[in-house]
């Protein structure tokens, strides 16, 4: 199993259902040093999944920003699926939470060089 950090349309019910075919147990989690910000969405098929044409998205922040959110144990095969709904704007970064747990998480692919 995969642990997934996930701050945005990945908790929304009906984006689990599409994606996973079932509701994924959410724990509760969050993550430091990152900042929430918004992308707008223009692929279809996301914006159908999602209902919505805006999406979180994490950029770095500074050490005292901590973003709230809930980790989603996932199989490699609801890995992937995440991967084909994440758009380009989003790459998979491994990160430590505040818990101390590594989990994957979604960041700002403009951004994502920097935590290499």
């Amino acid at each position: 199993m995969h642990l997934l950090f996930a701050y945005g349309t990945l908790r929304d019910p009906d984006v689990q259902r599409a994606l996973f075919g079932r509701l994924v147990a959410c724990e509760n989690d969050s993550l430091a040093g990152f900042a929430v910000d918004h992308v707008e969405i223009t692929d279809p098929s996301v914006v159908a999944t999602s209902g919505s044409d805006r999406h979180p998205i994490l950029r770095p922040g500074t050490p005292d920003d901590v973003v709230a959110g809930s980790c989603l144990r996932l199989t490699a095969d609801e890995l992937d699926a995440v991967d084909r709904y994440e758009v380009g704007d989003y790459r998979r970064v491994l990160v430590t939470l505040t818990s101390g747990r590594p989990a994957w998480v979604y960041v700002s692919a403009d951004h994502a060089h920097t935590l290499d």
